[in-house]
């Protein structure tokens, strides 16, 4: 095995990510351990490129750097412009962040990290590589996807949370209530979501489905 590899990022080839976003998970196509680095395209002005989020719970760093295309940024409220060739970095994990593409085709780089630990790769990469599959009816390849992060994120409650959405939707009802409550069990607000969550329709009649928030 050669000591480096290279891959465009066609070569790679996009996932579709959470709202309108296309993925292109390039750690994990080159196994990479010692940082984060994913790719984020925007098929449209005006979509999303970087969802609306913080690294509070991860404390990761992270450097945005727009390969094609303009995205405009909004960072804690203040907005960025940012055309190709810009980094945009974010040092503080608790900074609220989005950005929208104002080009077609818009590209962004991200890289990130915990600063003064070894990297580990991120829970959301599971759930991130297992919708495309659920959303095309392979729910058994989605399970198979998503359980595989327990392994460096036991008792991650969002990969409970997944599991069960695609668990529910692939007939196995009672492996799905009981990831459903181990997530629940942890977070409130996913409780909130399960009252509402399409995905666990064919469980929500069951005695053992979680109850409302108080």
């Amino acid at each position: 095995m050669k000591g480096w590899d290279k891959a465009s990022l066609a070569e790679i080839g996009a996932l579709p990510g959470p709202g309108t976003l296309q993925w292109t998970p390039v750690r994990k196509h080159f196994d990479i351990r010692a940082f984060g680095i994913n790719a984020y395209t925007a098929a449209d002005a005006g979509q999303d490129i970087v969802e609306h989020h913080t690294e509070e719970m991860l404390e990761h760093q992270e450097a945005y750097i727009v390969l094609k295309g303009r995205a405009t940024f909004t960072l804690d409220g203040e907005r960025a412009e940012a055309e190709a060739g810009t980094i945009v970095f974010i040092r503080d994990p608790k900074v609220e962040r989005s950005a929208i593409a104002e080009e077609a085709g818009t590209t962004v780089l991200a890289i990130g990290g915990k600063p003064g630990e070894a990297y580990t790769p991120s829970a959301w990469e599971y759930w991130f590589a297992a919708t495309p599959l659920s959303q095309a009816g392979d729910h058994e390849a989605a399970i198979e996807t998503v359980s595989a992060g327990f392994e460096l994120h036991p008792e991650h409650r969002m990969l409970y949370y997944q599991l069960a959405c695609y668990e529910a939707l692939a007939g196995k009802a009672d492996d799905a209530l009981e990831h459903l409550n181990k997530a629940v069990a942890q977070s409130e607000l996913m409780r909130e979501w399960a009252q509402e969550d399409e995905d666990l329709d064919s469980i929500r009649n069951d005695p053992r489905f979680p109850a409302p928030p108080a």
